[in-house]
């Protein structure tokens, strides 16, 4: 196979794998506890209902998009944009989509590998029994202890970011294709047995209720901004990852087939998720909107009431982990890719170095949460900033910069060869979303994140 029709590092071995790996880069920690935790307050089914319908209209047609760029230009996201830039527009300028991407992806990884390494702690405290009979007092005494200290939160974030720089420094197929084939069957293995297990000791009738019931009353204006939001964070968007798994897509793979898999893995798992986690919260009459402190402090004590407890909980960090891994794999490839094919390193020198520098540049957050915990400014501790600049602007921008590009600047011809879903019809439809509506949802976020509206 030529050159043109193929990147350098080779490509996905199946359809499978691609939809695999980009539903692992897009589930991720935030899939299992934030997707179950906004639908229940905004109003379950109504605002599932919303959430597909902006899925739909603005994920979807991005996320087909980012994959297009990335298999016409077969590089890394950075030399993608200056090809595509300079063949379509005359001129390389747009390859800040491509930095944007890269950097942007990077930046998350430092503070993603922390809250990765909280998910490793408590794998570990649970096969030590620590988790067994936590009640609200010891369960937020655990979780303080742990982000206190900082040579435990800088030992998890070291270990974390160590298996991943060993996974991807591996290469395509033997390294990021051979876990992604083991991590997400595995996810959703342990996903179906805690469903199970939180289903037979659980109020799996709550859980539906909160999750599906059609409370139209609750779904007021911020609750219809948070699914527009979440609908384009999900996927991982904006931030290289998928342009960059796109350009190891063949050709004779269906690109609307696949991105309309990923979409509903990335659904269906959160949904999951969800049912499994109030399921225990609500059998233990605890509190199902505490956001991020659900993982770490309320399940805990829901766990602590259950038959096998350990194992339970053994079982839901483990899944925790493994999804926090398929993404953070996805988050640093961007770079490597580009560090090989602009710069010459080898693989493993451009893996190691660029997650050396991400690990240092993660010693930020993980000293936010001790040394540095007084030291604010902006929004917050470093870690706060982090999470707010990349959530809040770099991936809007991102993701805005690539449907533009996409939508208006590509070649209509070309585009429409790619965009297969089943003639003009579905080309003009995709085209419509891509230039209009893609874009105004994608504004109307970056404005809420900045507390304009």
């Amino acid at each position: 196979m030529s050159e043109q029709n193929q990147s350098i590092h080779g490509q996905w071995s199946s359809r499978l794998a691609f939809i695999l790996a980009v539903s692992g880069s897009a589930v991720g920690l935030g899939n299992i506890w934030k997707f179950p935790y906004i639908t229940g307050v905004n109003g379950g089914g109504a605002f599932v209902l919303v959430y597909l319908v902006c899925i739909l209209a603005i994920g979807l047609p991005i996320l087909m998009s980012e994959i297009m760029l990335g298999r016409l230009g077969h590089k890394n996201p950075i030399a993608t944009m200056k090809i595509l830039g300079k063949r379509e527009s005359g001129t390389t300028k747009w390859s800040v989509i491509g930095i944007l991407g890269v950097f942007t992806g990077s930046l998350i990884l430092s503070y993603y590998s922390v809250v990765a390494g909280w998910a490793m702690n408590y794998v570990l405290l649970s096969v030590q029994g620590s988790l067994a009979s936590v009640d609200s007092d010891s369960a937020g005494q655990l979780f303080g202890g742990m982000v206190s200290n900082p040579i435990n939160v800088f030992f998890w974030h070291s270990l974390f970011m160590l298996l991943t720089v060993f996974i991807v420094a591996k290469g395509l197929i033997s390294g990021i294709e051979k876990s992604i084939r083991i991590l997400m069957p595995l996810l959703i293995f342990l996903l179906l047995v805690l469903l199970v297990f939180s289903v037979i000791n659980g109020e799996a009738l709550a859980a539906l209720r909160f999750l599906f019931s059609f409370n139209l009353d609750a779904l007021t204006g911020d609750g219809f901004l948070v699914a527009l939001g979440h609908a384009f964070f999900t996927l991982s968007l904006g931030m290289g990852a998928v342009m960059a798994y796109g350009a190891y897509l063949p050709k004779n793979f269906s690109l609307s087939k696949t991105a309309g898999a990923i979409v509903f893995f990335d659904t269906a798992i959160a949904l999951v998720a969800g049912i499994v986690i109030f399921s225990v919260v609500f059998a233990n009459d605890l509190d199902p909107t505490q956001g991020p402190g659900l993982i770490f402090q309320t399940l805990p004590i829901a766990f602590s009431s259950l038959p096998l407890t350990s194992v339970v909980a053994f079982l839901f960090f483990i899944l925790l982990v493994a999804a926090a891994w398929t993404s953070s794999i996805s988050l640093i490839e961007p770079g490597v890719a580009w560090l090989i094919e602009d710069f010459g390193f080898s693989r493993k020198t451009s893996t190691y170095a660029l997650g050396g520098l991400i690990w240092l540049l993660g010693l930020l957050s993980v000293f936010s949460f001790n040394h540095l915990a007084d030291f604010t400014f902006w929004q917050g501790t470093w870690f706060d900033n982090f999470d707010f600049l990349t959530a809040n602007l770099l991936l809007p921008f991102g993701g805005l910069l690539i449907t533009v590009f996409a939508g208006y600047i590509l070649s209509p011809s070309i585009s429409e060869e790619e965009i297969d879903l089943g003639g003009k019809l579905g080309y003009r439809i995709w085209l419509f979303l891509s230039r209009y509506i893609a874009p105004a949802g994608i504004i109307i976020i970056f404005l809420d994140g900045l507390g304009v509206l």
